[in-house]
């Protein structure tokens, strides 16, 4: 199931921040042998990350993924408390032990190998064309998608409804250019995609050598084709390029080659008028491929879905093998995680709100509440003063900007009302392959359910054990969950300087997406619709265009630049929480009183607290992978990059021509 991901979040990964040692900033963290005017992001975090280097079972450490680590920690004692009571069967402290349980056990996982993929494979094996309507609608409940994939989201023109979208193209690898590419590194890595899917038809299905070749061959011509027809990643930020609105009558005189009125029903779905596809020009791909590939070349096809998807769900053997691929040669990861840990994401991403409960009640201050609302309610007013003090705004497009500010529905902590996984089995008897298939069922059947109903605004997109944020135009909210909010992100006892460089940034990056080049796009109720006179847009255009091609100019890895437009919504968040932060933070008694603090005035204390939480080490392979598929800079970048637009940065530290961070004021780019 293929669903739409609009929410904007603060970091690369859904990890983390950093274990504070101390409250406040330390020393210990920065390294002052640097000209903050040249390089701040290692004058920032340079001590942290030689103290931290690169940590082999991750492709990047930095201080996100301390605070992980730490949340980690935490659930390996929650679970270890579950599995010392009795639990009544169908209770959450069943399904989470039993699920923890049944990936810890190496031995039964060893002795199983490929065993549980048996029978899906030995459905592929009968597979006829004939039947292709059915066998995609199975197929497509539980843990691939071939050809193309569905799933019900919000509707942009209609916020308050769901709708069902449609998305093709399957791919193994991380984005369309690593297929594109022509380059010696490129054909080398194409090369060993093949080899790793032939190695697995071998390990997992009994394919011979020859056949397994063979197998390897159409499936990367499959994936190749998908990625000549898709649009960039940043192509695919303009969201009227993926709204394209199709009946069903429509769908079927397009692409035939399914049953669509059948395809639903079974999934299902009745009486569906309509669906959103997101890239038709990658359905005609899909299309032309279901109507001419034999039957031997789609049951290779469909096989590689069943077989490279769960392949960490299997014995040691089959997932190490993946991982060599995806880990070592793909990110530059060394090592596996512990078991423990990888245990640990199988309930935890199951039944993810069940968990969530569990951990709020143990760990979460909730006084933390209220502070958050005190901290977001000053961060608000700084963005309203912001956009009311616009030079370059007409004062209707302020309005409409205002009125949407001042819409924004806060998330913090947990939600009101938790998820009911009373529906969802888990049986210890069964594999832990069999168990995750039926526990993919059971949530996209949940998913499935929702088409045509209103969208329950309630719901959240992240669990609270989550370390990150998120900004969701369609709902036009924004959401803390409980995990982010520790040191040195918020800490109730170190000072405001620090707070405010660090979750104030953090508010103020959400806030801010809701007007970044996707966010503007939506009003107040959560609808794309234009609201902005045509000359406003042309100068938010003109800057944003401007800041993007900044970034354009940094060299990541190697000769590859970073792609200014992929994280341009990204970078204008980072840009305008910096700057609503500092000004809400101008207000406190900390910043009035003006007073050193271990050496530091608290307008340096604000830029080093935001400078630390991006320190990270990372592997090349990581660094060129996120690169072309994260909507995000990496971490030098969010420092070093975005701060050179930031007039109180140079002033706070005293920045001058000749500094290589120095950056003249014509050229710099300010948004919000």
């Amino acid at each position: 199931m293929k669903k739409l991901m609009l929410m904007a979040t603060m970091a690369m990964m859904a990890m983390a921040p950093a274990m504070a040692q101390t409250h406040g900033l330390n020393r210990a963290d920065m390294d002052l042998s640097v000209n903050p005017g040249d390089d701040f992001y290692e004058y920032a975090g340079g001590g942290w990350m030689k103290a931290n280097p690169l940590k082999p079972e991750y492709p990047s450490y930095g201080v996100f993924n301390d605070l992980a680590e730490k949340n980690r920690e935490q659930l390996k004692e929650l679970f270890a408390e579950l599995a010392n009571q009795t639990h009544a069967k169908g209770s959450v402290g069943q399904k989470v032990t039993d699920l923890y349980n049944l990936a810890m056990d190496s031995d039964r996982l060893n002795s199983e190998g490929a065993a549980p993929l048996k029978k899906d494979l030995a459905d592929v094996a009968t597979f006829k064309k004939v039947d292709l309507t059915p066998f995609l609608a199975k197929t497509h409940l539980t843990l691939g998608n071939p050809f193309f994939g569905v799933g019900v989201e919000t509707d942009l023109k209609n916020s308050d409804m769901n709708v069902m979208w449609m998305s093709a193209g399957t791919s193994g690898l991380p984005d369309r250019d690593y297929y594109l590419n022509t380059d010696a590194d490129s054909k080398k890595l194409q090369q060993t995609y093949r080899e790793y899917i032939a190695k697995m038809f071998m390990m997992c299905a009994g394919y011979k050598k020859s056949a397994a070749n063979r197998a390897a061959k159409v499936i990367y011509d499959i994936e190749y084709q998908f990625a000549e027809a898709k649009l960039s990643r940043a192509e695919a930020r303009d969201l009227t390029k993926l709204y394209n609105i199709y009946t069903i009558d429509q769908l079927q005189q397009s692409y035939p080659a399914v049953q669509w009125r059948d395809y639903f029903n079974l999934l299902g779905v009745k009486d569906l008028d309509h669906v959103i596809l997101e890239q038709p020009k990658v359905m005609d791909v899909a299309q032309k491929l279901m109507a001419n590939l034999s039957e031997k070349d789609m049951r290779d096809y469909f096989a590689w879905q069943i077989i490279n998807g769960p392949s960490n769900y299997l014995s040691d053997e089959i997932a190490e093998t993946a991982f060599d691929f995806y880990g070592r040669k793909l990110s530059g990861q060394q090592e596996r995680q512990a078991r423990w840990k990888r245990a640990q994401n199988i309930p935890n991403g199951l039944l993810g709100e069940a968990v969530g409960e569990l951990y709020v009640n143990k760990y979460f201050a909730h006084g933390s509440k209220e502070k958050m609302l005190k901290l977001i309610n000053n961060l608000r007013k700084s963005l309203a003063s912001h956009i009311a003090d616009l030079t370059w705004m007409s004062d209707t497009t302020k309005v409409n900007a205002l009125v949407k500010l001042n819409a924004f529905t806060v998330k913090i902590g947990y939600p009101d009302k938790w998820r009911d996984y009373s529906g969802l089995q888990v049986d210890p008897e069964k594999s832990l392959y069999e168990n995750i298939k039926a526990a993919t069922i059971y949530e996209t059947r949940r998913n499935l359910d929702k088409c045509g109903k209103p969208v329950d605004k309630d719901e959240w997109g992240m669990t609270p054990q989550t370390v990150n944020a998120y900004y969701n135009p369609t709902t036009n909210e924004i959401c803390f969950p409980a995990a982010i909010l520790q040191a040195p992100f918020f800490d109730v006892e170190a000072d405001d300087a620090t707070n405010y460089g660090a979750i104030g940034v953090v508010i103020g990056h959400e806030m801010t997406h809701g007007f970044d080049d996707q966010g503007r796009t939506f009003d107040a109720a959560g609808n794309m619709v234009d609201w902005w006179t045509a000359g406003d847009a042309e100068r938010f255009n003109e800057q944003a265009e401007k800041l993007a091609a900044q970034f354009d100019e940094y060299i990541v890895v190697g000769d590859q630049h970073a792609n200014g437009h992929l994280t341009l919504g990204e970078n204008i968040a980072d840009q305008g929480g910096l700057r609503v932060a500092f000004d809400a933070f101008k207000q406190t008694q900390q910043f009035k009183d003006g007073k050193e603090l271990d050496g530091f005035t608290p307008a340096q204390r604000f830029y080093l607290s935001y400078g630390r939480i991006w320190a990270q080490n990372s592997s090349n392979e990581y660094l060129y992978q996120i690169t072309k598929s994260d909507p995000h800079s990496i971490g030098r970048l969010r420092v070093n990059a975005t701060l050179r637009n930031i007039d109180t940065f140079f002033e706070a530290f005293d920045v001058k021509p000749g500094d290589k961070m120095w950056l003249d004021p014509a050229d710099r780019a300010i948004i919000w």
